[in-house]
């Protein structure tokens, strides 16, 4: 299997004073949903589901992902949602208020047939920051964006770029190797294990959402098949991996949605979880997710993690 995606940092420029709040995800995803419905969405209805143009609206593909007519993949009622193909990373900055003229930065991973729709995020985003975001909606400017830190985009000037491809192993194959690896979680993960969102994070659970996530998307916005092992035979693998040493806490954070008009807790768990056992056969898998993100509402930039791997 093949993962298509790139990953583009956007810069942009206060040119009023910014009032954001400490996790910025909500803020950026927020403002971005609202501007890209308004710039995208043809009809301009609520529902995506009861539209008639569902199945060719961009708006519809990047936010409501609709499965594909005629597709017979899996059992789609044991998920919520065919996995969003984009990401935001905001800033990790602790910092809230930025002042006039001041530059920050934060990163959209797109996936797929997503990464085709590059001119449309870029233009969203120009837009929102004639609208303003942040509390008193502070206005900036996008001043430019880069990949790998060679600069695609200014005012007027978009460069075509090859997309990154991962290679995820169509066969799962095990060897007798012991490792230690350590799973750092910096933005909250939010997993749900037997109806229950988890504050303990097994191996095996972390492995059934790698491998879902990886699939879905996958085959969704990549047009690729499934792997040829069964999950239940890397389940049973991953279940014989150990936890060694545990810090997770969990994190509560909320935000308000004006489009269901309530607050939502997207609470997670965070901090460091170190496992032992024959970790080497879900290494792509584990380094997909690192730049993929797991768990629910990714595209807030929420289940960030990053491995280190002791092979001694």
């Amino acid at each position: 299997m093949k993962i298509h995606y790139q990953k583009y940092t956007f810069y942009i420029k206060a040119i009023e004073p910014l009032y954001l709040p400490y996790y910025k995800g909500s803020t950026f995803r927020g403002g971005f949903g609202n501007a890209f419905r308004k710039i995208a969405c043809p009809l301009r209805v609520i529902n995506c589901d009861k539209c008639l143009l569902k199945q060719k609206c961009i708006y519809a593909y990047v936010f409501e992902t609709p499965p594909p007519e005629g597709s017979t993949i899996l059992n789609m009622n044991k998920y919520e949602k065919i996995p969003h193909p984009f990401v935001i990373e905001p800033p990790e900055w602790r910092q809230q208020y930025f002042p006039e003229g001041q530059t920050l930065s934060f990163n959209l991973i797109l996936i797929g047939s997503a990464i085709d729709y590059i001119p449309y995020f870029i233009y969203t985003f120009e837009q929102l920051g004639g609208i303003g975001i942040g509390k008193g909606r502070g206005k900036y400017i996008l001043s430019e964006v880069k990949i790998d830190g060679i600069t695609v985009y200014k005012i007027g000037m978009l460069k075509k770029s090859i997309s990154k491809i991962m290679e995820i192993p169509s066969k799962f194959e095990t060897t007798d190797s012991v490792e230690n690896l350590t799973l750092k979680i910096i933005t909250p993960l939010r997993i749900r294990y037997q109806r229950k969102f988890v504050t303990e994070l097994d191996f095996h659970i972390l492995v059934r959402n790698l491998i879902r996530r990886i699939s879905l998307l996958g085959y969704f916005h990549c047009g690729e098949q499934l792997p040829d092992f069964t999950v239940q035979e890397v389940i049973r693998h991953a279940e014989t991996i150990n936890t060694i040493n545990s810090n997770l806490r969990w994190h509560d954070w909320e935000r308000y949605s004006s489009r269901q008009e309530t607050k939502m807790k997207l609470g997670g768990v965070v901090g460091e979880i170190v496992y032992r056992g024959n970790i080497a056969p879900f290494i792509p898998y584990l380094k997909a997710g690192e730049i993929l993100h797991l768990g629910k509402n990714t595209s807030f930039g929420l289940g960030k993690y990053e491995i280190i791997l002791d092979e001694a």
